[in-house]
């Protein structure tokens, strides 16, 4: 059984788990973002809505501990990373989960042909739809060979 599910197979999950912010805000309103979510991922867009950047929940950690005793007014685009692995709605999905435990991520922008952004594919998401459709091939196999046929 191959899979050939795609990312935009998840596409409303992916639309959900998307944050963006501003490229000129602070750091505090990132922070204020991913805490108002369960979100581990903000999207910093340019003014036109192009992806320039990501921060994880960590960069913010790390970034407000160097900050010290002092009010933390770092802007985002310090922070942010700016070269950021993404994937596109017609990417395999397997494809993409491979990519993301190759390079250690959790999550992955979702981008259209202009670099904005649509969504956020969570690693979890994708495995989890990946599993259900095994399990529907696999459930699809049996009832074939036990002379059920198919559904």
């Amino acid at each position: 059984m191959t899979n050939t599910k795609l990312v935009s197979s998840i596409d409303a999950v992916a639309r959900s788990r998307l944050e963006t912010i501003d490229l000129g805000a602070s750091l505090v309103d990132v922070a204020k973002r991913l805490s108002d979510t369960q979100i581990a991922l903000v999207v910093v867009c340019d003014p036109d809505g192009t992806m320039v950047g990501v921060i994880t929940e960590t960069d913010v950690v790390r970034q407000i501990g160097r900050c010290g005793e002092s009010a933390c007014t770092t802007a985002a685009a310090d922070v942010m990373t700016r070269n950021v692995t993404s994937c596109r709605p017609t990417d395999s999905l397997l494809d993409v989960l491979s990519m993301m435990e190759k390079r250690g991520l959790v999550h992955v922008p979702v981008i259209d042909e202009g670099s904005r952004p649509s969504g956020v594919v969570n690693a979890r998401d994708a495995l989890r739809a990946l599993m259900a459709e095994e399990k529907y091939e696999a459930s699809l196999l049996r009832d074939y060979v036990m002379g059920i046929g198919y559904r």
